[in-house]
């Protein structure tokens, strides 16, 4: 009986299924003490033969998978249709949250051409809605011309121009007083991480936007290792897996166990569709942010890592 009881879970396991049938039927007739043998039997093998599933399907649950595209500086229309034409060809994974950052002067183009189940982001906005800003975008801009999503705090944000905690959280806070889910950045450097300050770095950041921010509801948090954006190097899903983890139980301290549960964090640098699935596997990866691999037929691969 034991033997078939393994058999049946080693079939079993994906769905829960074996588990709950077999002890259904098994308590029906067993001797009491047979019954306690086999519920511990049964409970330490599907956790031998099921470990990661369980915790992909309880960890994830509830949380849509979602896949950004962040097409940086590069584009024109021409290269957008040839983009449009892969995305609508898909086929797309109908249980994922797809969207593509556009740069601004094409965000209506893009918009426009899109398929249906795609959905355009800016990649950048300011803190206020209007003023003597020259060069900025603001939320209100973004809505005016039907735009939903903004990426903010983007390492080259960060690095290249200068960007504080400060004023990314502050521009965070008015993208969502404004009706945008914004897509907040945050990662470490390759000097930060060689010196073991990844979580003091990622905690930072996020504490950040923490003290501006109270709900969190239209926010998806992109772990982006700075030292893995367009570097070829990527982060091992191990690697990843833990800094997701130690950030969504930082979450759950700071913030409370709805926040940290229902938050979708995801990975970026440099994503492809060899590397993609892997990392999908991991319970607190809920998606990714890609770059160059965004602009290729390849997305739609990664767009579907996770079936």
């Amino acid at each position: 009986m034991i033997q078939a009881l393994k058999l049946g879970l080693l079939l079993n396991h994906r769905t829960f299924e074996g588990y709950r049938v077999i002890e259904r039927t098994i308590f029906k007739c067993a001797p009491e003490l047979f019954k306690v043998q086999v519920q511990t039997f049964v409970q330490k093998t599907l956790l031998v033969v099921s470990t990661n599933f369980q915790s992909r399907l309880f960890s994830k649950m509830g949380r849509k998978f979602f896949v950004g595209g962040n097409w940086k500086m590069n584009g024109s229309k021409s290269s957008i249709d040839e983009i449009v034409n892969f995305l609508s060809k898909g086929p797309l994974d109908s249980k994922v949250d797809v969207v593509v950052g556009v740069p601004a002067i094409y965000l209506d183009y893009a918009k426009s051409k899109l398929p249906a189940n795609v959905f355009a982001s800016a990649q950048n906005c300011y803190k206020e809605p209007k003023g003597a800003f020259t060069g900025e975008i603001s939320p209100a801009m973004l809505k005016d011309v039907g735009i939903n999503y903004v990426i903010l705090g983007h390492s080259e944000r960060r690095h290249v121009f200068g960007e504080s905690d400060e004023l990314i959280a502050e521009k965070t806070a008015h993208a969502l007083e404004n009706g945008l889910t914004v897509i907040a950045c945050i990662g470490e450097k390759l000097e930060e991480r060689e010196a073991g300050q990844t979580e003091a770095v990622v905690f930072r950041q996020t504490a950040a936007i923490a003290a501006k921010v109270s709900n969190w509801s239209n926010v998806v948090i992109a772990y982006e290792p700075v030292w893995a954006i367009g570097t070829g190097k990527t982060a091992s899903p191990q690697q990843a897996q833990e800094v997701h983890e130690k950030l969504r139980a930082w979450l759950k301290e700071k913030l409370g166990g709805a926040v940290a549960e229902s938050m979708r964090i995801i990975y970026g640098g440099s994503v492809t569709a060899a590397n993609s699935k892997e990392l999908a596997k991991q319970a607190d990866i809920d998606g990714f942010l890609v770059g160059g691999a965004s602009l290729k037929p390849e997305f739609v691969d990664i767009v579907n890592s996770n079936q």
